[in-house]
């Protein structure tokens, strides 16, 4: 089974990512809500690194590679784009503000950090790396 792609910075590929995660994981008889989430995870990432840090920029990629380690679902999305994410400066989103207020996004990796039991960002130069992992048994 393929674990790997490359795609490019278009909002049209964020269709092949959910694909290529729902079918890599249909072997492990994950609950539809299990499957879901981390799929819905996977592709807020995605798109946040398509969107925000490339820039829809078809000439810049994205690898992604999954593995299953131990029951452990694991994911690494890598670019070489120069806007790179800073997790210490990220902080959650006050959720009930957002509501209030009716503001719309912003709330995504809140989402993700809720959703995966570990979200690791890492940036070398222009390289960056995002892993999230969900224990899936």
């Amino acid at each position: 089974m393929k674990n790997a792609i490359r795609i490019s910075c278009s909002r049209s590929n964020l269709k092949v990512v959910r694909d290529f995660v729902s079918t890599y994981l249909a072997t492990y008889s994950l609950s539809d809500l299990h499957l879901n989430q981390i799929v819905l995870a996977v592709d807020e990432v995605v798109a946040n690194l398509i969107i925000h840090a490339n820039g829809e920029d078809e000439a810049q990629h994205l690898d992604l590679r999954v593995t299953v380690d131990n029951q452990v679902f694991g994911i690494e999305i890598e670019d070489d784009s120069p806007s790179s994410y800073a997790p210490s400066t990220y902080r959650e989103p006050d959720l009930q503000e957002h509501i209030r207020t009716g503001k719309k996004g912003g709330v995504g990796m809140a989402l993700v950090n809720r959703i995966m039991d570990r979200v690791e960002f890492s940036t070398t130069g222009t390289h960056n790396v995002c892993r999230l992992y969900k224990k899936i048994a």
